[in-house]
């Protein structure tokens, strides 16, 4: 059987219980390393299930699925998910692959960014369509989160915003020329993403389809970082603000959340805790969105 057991989003643990005893019954263990990180190395994942962990990173994944199924019709092979196997990240494919082989498929469910998220204070069930935002380039900025995000706004709903990484990434030229020589690990920061955002936004209205304009610098929205770990940190702002909170976020991971026009006073109250600057808190929102829901 093929196991896809979620670690959830802080250290090693994280993991279920049920999830623990898969994983040190399994065969082989592999841990996905390249839509997402733990907070831990891999070598204190070893240490706590007393287990080999194979790192699978996107090649293998994608190309050499084959070996992760090997014997899987008659041994259990555990595949570890950061988050939850089904929540930011699917793997159909990998699962599909499986379905073709006949081989059994069982997911062990843990918390993923998108049922964390519900720590800064919003209610979940006032999230729209979850976005990701993808590190630009000087000739490839992609725009297309912004319809997602106006689609939300339009019906007053949180945008939840999850941030690229580059984990074994090769250069464009490296790629072209075959050369396996791979960039460091990057991971994209609330400021970055809050910047790509009001580039597109200032983009769009250049253009002339922004009509009323989705968002602005004076939008509020909440940054996180490390959800789930001791070290969590959560800031809120105006995207202008946020542009400038790295330092305060610290390292990876992080996310962003956009408020919607329907935020409840409750919710307001809730994140008006971590703000930036608490009166211009309640200046924006008694403006824009007091009133709205």
């Amino acid at each position: 059987m093929l196991h896809l057991v979620g670690l959830g989003l802080s250290d090693e643990t994280d993991i279920t219980v049920k999830g623990l005893e898969t994983v040190k019954k399994a065969a082989r263990v592999y841990l996905e390393a390249y839509t997402s990180i733990l907070l831990v190395d891999k070598s204190v994942l070893e240490k706590y299930y007393g287990r080999e962990v194979i790192l699978a990173d996107r090649e293998m994944v994608e190309s050499s699925s084959d070996e992760i199924l090997r014997d899987a019709q008659t041994l259990d092979i555990a595949f570890l998910v950061v988050g939850d196997p089904f929540g930011a990240t699917t793997h159909t494919d990998l699962v599909l692959r499986a379905r073709e082989l006949s081989i059994p498929i069982r997911t062990i469910p843990n918390a993923s960014i998108v049922s964390a998220i519900g720590s800064t204070g919003l209610q979940l069930y006032n999230f729209g369509q979850t976005v990701s935002m993808v590190f630009f380039t000087d000739s490839w900025k992609p725009a297309s989160f912004h319809d997602r995000i106006r689609e939300n706004r339009t019906i007053g709903l949180h945008t939840l915003v999850l941030l690229d990484i580059k984990v074994k990434e090769q250069s464009l030229e490296n790629l072209a020329r075959g050369i396996r020589i791979y960039e460091e690990a990057r991971y994209m920061t609330v400021g970055q993403c809050c910047q790509q955002m009001l580039e597109i936004e200032e983009i769009k209205r250049a253009e002339g389809e922004g009509m009323e304009g989705v968002y602005s610098g004076e939008s509020l929205a909440v940054g996180v970082a490390r959800v789930g770990g001791k070290d969590e940190k959560f800031v809120s702002g105006t995207l202008e603000q946020l542009c400038e909170v790295d330092e305060v976020l610290g390292g990876p991971l992080h996310s962003l959340v956009l408020l919607g026009r329907r935020t409840h006073e409750l919710e307001s109250d809730y994140v008006r805790e971590f703000a930036v600057d608490k009166e211009l808190w309640d200046t924006i929102w008694k403006r824009d969105y007091e009133g709205k829901q």
